[in-house]
């Protein structure tokens, strides 16, 4: 395994990473490589393995088979490892009984923010994402895209070196998920902060991903930046062109979980 000491780490090597649900294998034995301080996109159809590979970098779900290290730990040093990432989830995380603040306090307090900081942790990562003058709001009153900006927030508290994102930007309006992106890009530029993210906007893809893994059936099936993707399917083709080369449009029948959970999480959004 590479020692904590080793000059410049990436900030996820996997390697051999496989997963399986009983007879079902959600990750067949990928090897991927996330380079520190980029913004890293890992595309693919619902029940692609995504998510299921997500899990296991946040340590989440067990490595059972290959390995995972971020910045050089393994991931069966699991709380060594939480310390150093944020997680928004796909499924939303913020409790609407509680207030913008409140919920931020209670991850700063589960993330093990030194108690002494938490008062001043929780303000900067609330002003971070545009939340202060709403902070003592209860967040049931909160629009989505306040929402996704909050669960930015909560995954911001504990200063995380890798942030990763499930779907951040799932069922908001144009304007809601740029402002989202916004502020994630401005708390990147801020910290160095390294960026792993899905998504099912090609679009957002294209823009703000400087690398792209593109995954089906569990296997990484295309690498690289969007314009070297695109040039490899040829003249004027669209990263919409190559997620559809790669995937074809069938979608696996152990993606219908992930279809419905999506669709609940953008009701809710509204």
């Amino acid at each position: 395994m590479t020692d904590l000491g080793t000059r410049n780490p990436p900030a996820i090597r996997c390697t051999g990473l496989r997963h399986s649900f009983g007879d079902k294998v959600a990750v067949d034995g990928i090897d991927l490589e996330v380079p520190t301080g980029q913004v890293f996109g890992l595309l693919g159809p619902n029940g692609a393995g995504k998510t299921t590979t997500l899990r296991m970098i946040t340590t989440l779900l067990p490595v059972t088979h290959g390995s995972v290290e971020v910045f050089g730990l393994d991931a069966g040093r699991r709380m060594a490892v939480r310390r150093l990432i944020g997680y928004v989830p796909q499924q939303l995380s913020a409790d609407g009984t509680l207030t913008g603040r409140e919920n931020v306090a209670l991850f700063a307090r589960l993330f093990d923010v030194p108690r002494r900081e938490r008062k001043d942790r929780v303000a900067e990562a609330l002003d971070a994402v545009g939340l202060t003058e709403d902070a003592d709001r209860q967040a049931s009153g909160y629009s989505g895209g306040m929402i996704r900006r909050l669960e930015l927030a909560q995954a911001l508290v504990s200063s995380p070196r890798l942030l990763i994102l499930d779907e951040p930007t799932i069922g908001l309006d144009p304007v809601a998920r740029s402002n989202v992106w916004a502020r994630i890009e401005q708390i990147r530029a801020d910290t160095g902060m390294t960026v792993l993210v899905t998504t099912h906007y090609m679009d957002e893809a294209e823009q703000y991903c400087e690398r792209i893994a593109l995954m089906h059936r569990g296997r990484i099936r295309a690498l690289g930046t969007p314009a070297e993707l695109e040039a490899n399917l040829g003249p004027e083709s669209t990263l919409d062109d190559v997620f559809r080369a790669v995937t074809g449009d069938q979608l696996d029948e152990g993606g219908i979980r992930d279809v419905r959970a999506a669709r609940r999480t953008a009701r809710r959004l509204g």
